[in-house]
């Protein structure tokens, strides 16, 4: 069984820790076995290693999260990039095309999909693998996997019955969100929740796209990419095919997608520098700022703190903060990257057009940033932690705690980390945008080498 982990959202239900390019399965605000801190794609994807079926497992994803994704996970995670998001069936499409065209995994094999960050038990994954035979057995079109809900909520889609056989579900429709009087009636009724988990032959999908008459082949559907309608997968697909089954998984599953929910299982209720008092009952701080943050006497809310901003939130309401949002649009103030990371200290326009721009990064051992220039602005590194090499205009150079970097328009720079590196960056010129950068190399000893022979 081939599975595809479906990466996206755009970070407003956990703001300010989430942002477009970091979202909530990137956080590391969950403890795993060794007492570290672990983001939700990390403890998923070390579940499928556990059962060993990360091997057949491919993630797909926009462009802004590709570098989060190697940051956390390691470079050799097979990610299929989207042009750009047209949501879930545009997604499901394209890893189908990648599956078939790039992995050569054959039409009559079956593909399960699923959300990248559930919060599950091993078992979970279990019962993935029980989707295959029952999609063969059922001779259905979908098998999707639903959770026996454990209490009447509004917050969740319903799979909802026609009949109960042996093995599996035969399904007869679903209720997205009801009220909770109706929940308390589907569940009376034998219906689980949604949780976004099904499979399907491979040639389901491929010959879904000829029909559209859109090509099957990676690479030409990626350059075709804007084509595929802005739809989701349960619109395009599962409310219009008829043969439908579904399993059951009763084991605990939750979705960490509010501060309300997440907070319930983070192990401690303080992350970072604070304190909170004791008669700030069942309150939680998640602090990313170098600064302490205090909470006296306020309890059931979420205390939130990074670069991005400050959230400061009953926890009930908490799930009302990314309609609150709306329209709220910012450049992201921390990102992690496949190199390391950086937060925005500053960000300043002067009425003339100039802009300033000041950076925290930081670049793990032996990684490096591209050989690159940039035409609309200079910059000036000050590096305040760790050993590495520099390279200006194919010169190579080593560097230490207290050196300043000048990096004139235009000139070629880069730098690699010998131990943990970080460095105060400022960049001034007349556009600061991530765009104006012209990658040269992005391996070191592809520098290495092109600076040898400069000589």
């Amino acid at each position: 069984m081939n599975l595809v982990l479906l990466s996206g959202g755009s970070g407003k239900r956990l703001w300010p820790l989430s942002n477009d390019s970091r979202s909530k399965q990137f956080l590391r605000v969950l403890e795993n076995e060794d007492g570290k801190l672990e983001s939700m794609v990390q403890r998923v994807w070390g579940q499928l290693e556990a059962l060993n079926l990360s091997d057949s497992t491919v993630i797909a994803t926009s462009k802004s999260q590709v570098e989060m994704i190697q940051n956390q996970l390691g470079q050799q995670v097979p990610i299929i990039i989207e042009p750009e998001r047209r949501d879930t069936f545009p997604a499901i499409a394209l890893a189908a095309a990648y599956l078939y065209s790039i992995q050569g995994v054959g039409l009559n094999e079956v593909v399960g999909v699923l959300p990248v960050d559930p919060y599950v038990e091993n078992k979970f994954f279990d019962r993935v693998k029980d989707l295959e035979d029952v999609l063969l057995s059922s001779n259905a079109q979908l098998a999707l996997m639903g959770v026996n809900p454990t209490y009447p909520s509004s917050k969740y889609g319903y799979i909802v019955p026609e009949t109960i056989e042996d093995d599996h579900i035969k399904v007869s429709h679903f209720k997205e969100k009801p009220s909770e009087e109706d929940a308390e009636q589907l569940i009376k009724d034998n219906a689980l929740w949604n949780c976004g988990v099904f499979a399907f032959k491979l040639d389901y999908i491929i010959s879904m796209l000829e029909v559209k008459g859109l090509p099957i082949q990676y690479d030409e559907l990626s350059k075709q990419y804007s084509r595929l309608e802005k739809t989701s997968f349960d619109y395009e697909v599962v409310e219009k095919t008829n043969q439908i089954v579904a399993v059951s998984y009763d084991g605990y599953w939750k979705d960490l997608g509010t501060w309300n929910t997440l907070t319930e299982e983070m192990a401690g209720n303080m992350i970072g520098k604070g304190i909170i008092s004791e008669d700030s009952n069942n309150t939680h701080l998640v602090n990313e700022l170098d600064i302490p943050v205090t909470i006296l006497g306020v309890p059931n809310a979420v205390v939130a703190a990074s670069p991005d901003g400050i959230l400061v939130a009953d926890k009930e309401s908490s799930p009302r903060i990314k309609s609150l949002l709306n329209g709220f649009e910012q450049r992201p103030m921390y990102e992690e990257r496949r190199w390391g990371w950086y937060k925005v200290l500053d960000h300043t326009k002067y009425d003339e057009g100039n802009e300033v721009l000041t950076k925290r990064i930081g670049i793990k051992t032996g990684k490096n940033l591209s050989y690159q220039q940039h035409f609309k602005r200079s910059e000036v590194w000050t590096i305040i932690k760790g050993e590495g090499e520099f390279v200006l205009d194919d010169t190579i150079r080593n560097i230490k705690p207290g050196d300043v970097l000048e990096i004139p328009v235009e000139s070629k720079h880069a730098i690699k980390a010998i131990t943990d590196l970080e460095f105060i960056e400022v960049q001034t010129g007349s556009e600061l945008i991530e765009e104006d950068i012209v990658r040269i190399f992005m391996n070191w000893d592809e520098i290495e080498a092109n600076c040898a022979s400069m000589k």
